[in-house]
């Protein structure tokens, strides 16, 4: 029954995508038969221990499609002595989860075990939980966790990192103060991902306090440095990250410690410190690709420049990570012909390498060529697919560019060829190129397809629309545009400004002195225009004089 859903799920998801990289997935299941796969050979365990470790052991050595044959074969001669127990399907959760196919696999497993009774257990319903996490399906994995009986440190860190997962830090610390309450001993997993939610929410003083705990409970200080220095970087307290990082004198730092302090660092503009902390190591890929990140976020051309030097000497260069990063940052700094040369010097470009420079040239304002990128790609054959930031690259450099039919054409293949579902993001910006050729008809076709797909429209959308309505003077549809895009963000000043821009444009100077009082009484201000201005060794903001 596994083999045969898998199979089917497979052609499904390779005929909807063109996606050939489920293939390899799919020939392995085939060809893992008793009479083609090297199981073949193999002496069938006579005791379900054995064939638990067996599974277990391919599970961890990263192979699950061996795992789920020696399941499927388990299933197959279930007439034998030999039963699947809450054990074997607890190594099959983790081996569909690794396929990342689907979580369809991972339900059908979960029906199995409620049919043999292997479900009831802490064990196995922590692996279900985590499974259901990895999926992405939060009501499946609450769920579960709410039907455990007996609930250990282990289940309440697997729903821990089932919020996290999902972007939900502030879910994650009212896990956490449940734990309190019931008495729940905290482990060291707990902690990280305590101070992991704290760095997301950006609460410092919360996670001073998770701090001072480690320290009164006597927690491994070596264990727990890294998320300690994560989180007071990540909240811009770097002073703070290199008092934990220096107070652990005579201690062993693994290279995960020094990327860590080394990114936040960059990150502050703290150059002095990261290139000193870079000294207590010996370089690696990580370190570098996270460093060139910090560059890009601070539009920072000098300090990527040092960097991609300690690249080049330590011959990190064929690091495709390394280099997608180093390409983004010269993207971001403006200097489109480094950015190419980088590309070009790529062995192995992925789908980020090509998404990476389609956006080089898209916000340089070379549209054409980010397009003729593009093609290139698609005419490199199956190896690389284009994914949904890919197309949303490419739209977004066909609207600044005026490249209409391009983006008509981008869009059609996201979901013709691609079999990909539009974002809101992709909407926005396809109305938005609708808008500016005047096709205002086609503007609001786009929207209801949106619609009728089931998409919810976003403040992007509202805002393309709006944009959009007032290029056309399209007077009507603009107030119910501006009506919606104030309803979900009221206290955007950027939005009311909008707004009372169209209103201004219209001569409805009432109601732009409503909305200017509005911002008044709510102490709202329009963020002032800025350029950066690069000097060596340093990147300042030039406030804009007519913002």
């Amino acid at each position: 029954w596994f083999v045969r859903s898998l199979t089917a799920k497979l052609k499904q998801k390779t005929s909807k995508t063109s996606n050939l990289n489920y293939v390899p997935y799919l020939i392995d299941i085939l060809n893992h038969s008793f009479t083609n796969s090297s199981l073949s050979h193999v002496h069938f365990p006579s005791d379900i221990s054995q064939t638990n470790s067996l599974i277990a052991s391919y599970v961890r050595r990263g192979d699950p499609v061996s795992a789920l044959t020696l399941f499927h074969s388990l299933r197959r001669r279930a007439h034998s002595d030999v039963v699947a127990d809450a054990y074997t399907f607890t190594s099959i959760l983790r081996a569909s989860s690794l396929l990342r196919v689907s979580g369809q696999f991972g339900t059908q497993v979960h029906a199995q075990m409620l049919k043999t009774g292997a479900d009831s257990g802490t064990v196995a319903k922590t692996a279900l939980l985590d499974m259901y996490s990895k999926c992405g399906s939060l009501d499946e994995a609450t769920k579960v966790f709410d039907e455990m009986r007996h609930r250990d440190v282990v289940a309440w860190n697997a729903l821990l990192s089932c919020f996290l997962r999902c972007d939900l830090p502030v879910e994650a610390v009212g896990v956490l103060r449940e734990m309190g309450r019931e008495n729940v001993e905290l482990s060291e997993f707990t902690l990280c991902s305590a101070l992991k939610s704290c760095a997301l929410l950006k609460a410092l003083e919360l996670g001073r306090q998770v701090h001072g705990l480690v320290v009164c409970m006597g927690r491994d200080l070596v264990v727990l440095s890294t998320a300690l220095v994560d989180f007071y970087t990540s909240v811009g307290c770097v002073d703070d990250a290199l008092k934990v990082f220096y107070s652990l004198k005579g201690c062993w730092k693994d290279d995960m410690m020094y990327n860590s302090m080394v990114s936040g660092c960059v990150r502050s503009r703290r150059y002095d410190e990261a290139f000193r902390v870079m000294g207590f190591v010996r370089p690696n890929a990580v370190a570098l690709t996270s460093a060139l990140v910090g560059c890009s976020e601070n539009l920072d051309l000098w300090a990527g420049k040092q960097i991609h030097c300690v690249a080049f000497r330590w011959a990190f260069t064929f690091d495709t990570q390394l280099c997608n990063a180093l390409l983004d940052m010269y993207a971001k700094c403006g200097r489109i012909s480094q950015a190419l040369s980088v590309f070009h010097g790529i062995c192995e470009k992925d789908v980020i390498s090509w998404t990476c420079m389609i956006d080089a040239y898209g916000r340089n304002g070379q549209g054409r060529e980010a397009v003729e990128v593009f093609r290139e790609m698609r005419e490199v054959g199956s190896k690389v697919l284009p994914n949904s930031v890919t197309f949303l690259s490419v739209l977004s450099a066909s609207g600044h560019s005026g490249l209409v039919e391009e983006g008509k054409n981008c869009f059609k293949l996201l979901r013709e060829k691609y079999g990909l579902q539009p974002d809101p993001e992709h909407y926005a910006c396809y109305i938005d190129i609708l808008g500016r050729a005047g096709n205002i008809e086609e503007v609001w076709y786009a929207y209801h397809n949106m619609v009728v797909q089931g998409t919810r429209p976003t403040a992007g959308v509202w805002v393309a629309l709006l944009n959009a309505c007032s290029l056309n003077q399209d007077v009507e549809r603009s107030e119910l545009a501006a009506k919606h895009l104030l309803q979900l963000e009221p206290n955007k000043a950027s939005n009311i400004v909008l707004v009372s821009n169209f209103y201004a444009a219209i001569d409805r100077w009432d109601c732009v002195e409503e909305l200017r009082s509005i911002m008044r009484t709510k102490g709202l201000a329009k963020e002032a225009g800025n350029s950066w201005i690069n000097v060596p060794g340093f990147n300042r903001h030039a406030i804009s004089l007519s913002a």
